[in-house]
């Protein structure tokens, strides 16, 4: 549980900024269901340990 409390949320502008993608781009990922996201309002929230998870996987495929 300890880890659940150091992960951040992050919105869709600080997850793009993070990746340094486009904010289309980073939705576009959303969308294809290789970032996990949970709708908020009108925004997304991304969990910053699912953007490590989806560099390793990318680092895993080169």
């Amino acid at each position: 549980m300890s880890a659940m409390k150091d992960d951040n949320v992050l919105t869709t502008d600080e997850a793009a900024q993070y990746l340094k993608i486009s904010k289309a781009t980073l939705l576009n990922h959303i969308r294809q269901r290789k970032i996990k996201a949970i709708k908020v309002g009108r925004g997304w929230r991304i969990l910053q340990s699912e953007l490590y998870r989806f560099l390793k996987e990318g680092e895993d495929e080169s």
